[in-house]
């Protein structure tokens, strides 16, 4: 690349810099104005179109995401007038008008508001119930991360027209339902941040363990996560299973460098090098439990697993963990919110606690459940059990079977690795 190339490409950069952090914010101001999520957000393309041709002329205002907010606002205006002439209502036109003409004074002080009710709304609107999980994760993504339709495809290892499709159903959807664009008010606030929480946490998994392709976590993903749970937080300071998530995903985060070889390949819990798990994460984690229990002493879903993670990251060497105390946990986690997988996790901490044999009762007893048939970590867990109990020849069966059943490569080489490392073994 030319000096010339890289000097005009360099406020391109920038300006993409500056739409990941202020789209979400001139987007959802957008959606209240024009109660119309898929206009607000092709308004505040338009508006990103005209600073990409202007800003590398001008320079970047000062505060861009006002510049951005009042140039798509003004297109807004003019896109209503354009209406009326095709036969809006008049009353309509002058309400929308009004709202519109009025707030644009008012740009910079509701901007530099960290705590956005209108950003708030957003959070709730992308994620409705009426969605499906797929098409809440894209519009998430979308919308409040700010990605392209090429990036969250390739986050999720996703034809591209699949992505675009869900945003665009998605969009309608909520426009032909007449959601509004609104805080859920209570008895409903519950059931919708459940909804909220459920799709970052997802956008956090896919990053930290992805289900397929090459690479064994995607860290932006895992970025974009934290950051929307950052957000949430501070928009909802007193919902502890919020900071509970926050404080989960916070230290789950802080072991990415010491998960992943010289080569890519994994690096299992309990052979990680602790002195690369990234302090500041878990100090943050640890500080996020603790205001959930400033707010609610009750432990939710997420808490339960953030306390899990803790424990873990409070032990200096894999000795010192406290498997007693994760087993309690599960099972807490168990009567809350029952689930194989859960009680999978559960006989393995039981595994450390109490040894492989107890463990694998509990295991076999699992294999029974339809829900888990391709799931490649029960034969994965079963593999290890056996592995640690000298029975080699079966263990080398079901580590081949895992490996069959995952589709990410780093995950079946390693699977592969101990199944062939069981026939070096006496069985």
């Amino acid at each position: 690349m030319s000096a010339a190339d890289s000097h005009h490409q360099a406020p391109h950069r920038t300006i993409e810099a500056v739409w990941r952090i202020e789209s979400a914010r001139v987007i959802a101001t957008l959606t209240r104005l024009t109660r119309d999520i898929g206009l607000a957000e092709d308004l505040a393309q338009e508006a990103l179109l005209a600073g990409l041709d202007q800003w590398p002329r001008t320079g970047i205002p000062e505060n861009p995401g006002a510049w951005l907010t009042a140039t798509a606002k003004r297109r807004a205006i003019d896109l209503f007038r354009r209406n009326a002439l095709a036969g809006r209502k008049h009353e309509d036109l002058a309400r929308d008008l009004a709202t519109l003409e009025q707030s644009v004074p008012d740009l910079n002080s509701t901007l530099d508001d960290p705590i956005g009710d209108d950003l708030l709304r957003l959070v709730f609107i992308s994620c409705h119930p009426i969605l499906s999980t797929e098409s809440r994760a894209a519009l998430t993504l979308r919308l409040l991360g700010g990605l392209t339709t090429t990036e969250i495809a390739r986050a999720f290892l996703t034809p591209e027209p699949t992505i675009a499709q869900r945003i665009v159903r998605a969009k309608r959807t909520l426009a032909e339902k007449h959601i509004p664009f609104e805080v859920p008010r209570r008895p409903d606030l519950a059931a919708r941040l459940s909804s909220v929480l459920e799709v970052i946490y997802l956008i956090f998994n896919e990053g930290y363990s992805a289900t397929a392709g090459n690479d064994l976590i995607r860290p932006t993903l895992c970025e974009d996560a934290l950051r929307l749970g950052r957000i949430l937080a501070e928009l909802t300071p007193r919902e502890p299973e919020v900071h509970g998530l926050v404080a989960l995903m916070e230290i789950q985060a802080s072991r990415t460098r010491a998960r992943i070889g010289p080569t890519g390949e994994p690096i299992l819990l309990l052979d990680q090098n602790r002195a690369h798990w990234d302090q500041l994460l878990i100090r943050r984690g640890l500080a996020a439990i603790d205001r959930a229990y400033k707010i609610d002493t009750t432990r939710g879903h997420y808490l339960l697993q953030a306390e899990i993670a803790a424990c873990h990251a409070r032990a200096h060497t894999p000795e010192a963990t406290d498997w007693t105390r994760i087993v309690s946990l599960y099972t807490e986690l168990a009567n809350l919110t029952p689930s194989p997988v859960i009680e999978l996790n559960r006989a393995v901490a039981i595994s450390m606690a109490s040894g492989p044999q107890v463990a694998l009762h509990l295991v076999e007893a699992l294999a029974t459940d339809p829900s888990l048939d391709r799931y490649h970590l029960l034969p994965s867990v079963r593999a290890d059990l056996l592995h640690k109990l000298g029975r080699h020849p079966e263990a080398k069966i079901q580590f081949e079977l895992a490996a069959s059943l995952t589709q990410n490569t780093r995950e079946r080489a390693l699977l592969l690795t101990r199944a062939a490392s069981c026939q070096t073994q006496p069985g």
